[in-house]
């Protein structure tokens, strides 16, 4: 595999992809993320947009940003990073826009600005990368994406340590062929509805 950020064509054809697709994206559902802000702020004091610091390609640590579906401060009460299904720091409007997968739109801003692709392991915070073994910091070689071949196979509702595995298979078998699967199951997957919450297996 050619490391990311070489000067290969493959690479270069990767980043136009994810600039397209995010470009795209981001000017069709504008007017939904605007209602979606709207309500958010109408039901719950406190920013829309909610940023938290996550690390990326190589360990670049960056602010992933996502509408806010808690209540202001949520980190710091009840179960903290952990958020199960029915969780009472989820506002009726983050239910939704959780149901929906339409949280994670304004992560588009992030493919733009460099710092995610569309197709990547999820970013995940410090101080999960700092229990990292050598092997499983492979997991930063790629730039991390809004989905992922560990989403599709159960996201949240998988266990930490399987998850990274399969983030790692992904790593070592990249192709545009494993690329389009993903994006297929994604489509299903936001329709379903699966894999939201942790449940009794899945990690933080």
């Amino acid at each position: 595999m050619t490391e990311p950020g070489s000067t290969d064509p493959r690479e270069a054809a990767r980043r136009a992809f994810d600039v397209a697709v995010a470009g795209l994206a981001l000017a069709v559902t504008a007017p939904l993320l605007l209602v979606a802000m709207v309500a958010i702020r109408l039901e719950s004091p406190g920013h829309p947009i909610y940023r938290q610091r996550r690390v990326g390609r190589d360990g670049a640590q960056f602010d992933v940003l996502k509408l806010r579906t808690m209540v202001s401060g949520a980190e710091a009460m009840g179960a903290g990073m952990a958020i199960s299904e029915g969780d009472a720091r989820i506002t009726r409007v983050g239910a939704l826009l959780r149901r929906a997968s339409i949280d994670e739109l304004p992560n588009l801003v992030n493919v733009l600005r460099g710092e995610m692709a569309i197709i990547g392991p999820r970013p995940t915070i410090p101080v999960q990368v700092a229990q990292y073994t050598d092997r499983q910091r492979r997991r930063l070689a790629l730039r991390p994406g809004i989905t992922g071949w560990a989403q599709v196979h159960g996201r949240t509702s998988l266990p930490w340590s399987e998850r990274i595995e399969l983030d790692l298979w992904y790593v070592e078998h990249r192709s545009w062929r494993v690329d389009l699967r993903i994006l297929a199951r994604t489509a299903r997957m936001v329709v379903a509805g699966d894999g939201l919450y942790k449940g009794t297996t899945g990690g933080w």
